[in-house]
């Protein structure tokens, strides 16, 4: 009997040593895995910051030089965006289709918050009466993160003006409408709007949908203007959008 309650005694130790040392691997492992996703946070916040880009923003000191650079890079860049009173300050990409930026930077690598990209339908250099620039809603306030921001009129109203550097020249940009739409709603993403009627047409659904103006912008169907779409926190398939005006 004596015996038996040794052996009992022995199991019962041993089932409880495999136990804790079981234990002591999954809370390994789950720190291993928390460690991971944060460093894999960290690095996807790197990637889609501004920052990562400042040495190839074109200046005046270096008359577009280092702009030159990135397109030497990656032959697809062909502008700059900037947006000011944000984070808003990216090269611009052209693929020839609307997929192959999701998930590549201005760079021509791999990545996952992408760049921001005009529609493969669009002409480059923003010759279009309308031009379409797609980029991702990071929660970072990176890439087109802030843009949702543009739905609190105070924040729309403190953001009016930005810049589009293309061609070798820098041209600017009066925002006048933050519209909210369904993703799928063809009528505002078509590219190139050409008949004066359409453009007209196009302007006044802009207008109707928007739920912001800057009344004292005036906008004409023999005017460029660039729409800013990004994924809307607001609602399921939303997009928010931010239209501007070109001018020189």
């Amino acid at each position: 009997m004596h015996t038996e309650n040794s052996v009992g005694m022995i199991l019962i130790r041993l089932t409880n040593g495999f136990i804790n040392i079981a234990l002591l691997i999954v809370i390994l492992l789950l720190f291993a895995l928390g460690s991971y996703a944060m460093w894999d946070s960290n690095q996807v916040r790197h990637a889609a910051s501004s920052t990562r880009y400042e040495r190839y923003r074109p200046t005046a000191e270096d008359e577009g030089a280092s702009f030159a650079n990135l397109q030497a890079i990656n032959s697809d860049v062909f502008a700059w965006l900037t947006v000011y009173g944000t984070n808003i300050d990216y090269p611009v990409v052209q693929g020839q289709d609307n997929i192959r930026y999701v998930n590549t930077n201005a760079e021509g690598r791999h990545s996952l918050s992408g760049a921001i990209f005009m529609d493969y339908r669009n002409t480059p250099y923003f010759a279009d009466f309308n031009s379409i620039l797609y980029g991702h809603h990071m929660e970072t306030r990176t890439m087109f993160g802030e843009i949702g921001m543009f739905f609190d009129k105070d924040y729309f109203d403190a953001r009016k003006h930005g810049t589009l550097f293309f061609n070798g020249q820098e041209h600017g940009l009066d925002f006048f409408a933050f519209v909210h739409v369904d993703a799928h709603d063809r009528r505002v993403f078509q590219a190139n709007v050409t008949e004066q009627e359409a453009r007209q047409a196009y302007l006044n659904l802009l207008m109707e949908l928007a739920i912001h103006t800057h009344d004292d912008v005036l906008v004409t169907t023999d005017d460029r203007i660039v729409l800013l779409s990004t994924c809307s926190p607001h609602s399921t398939n939303g997009r928010d959008i931010l239209v501007g005006k070109i001018v020189d």
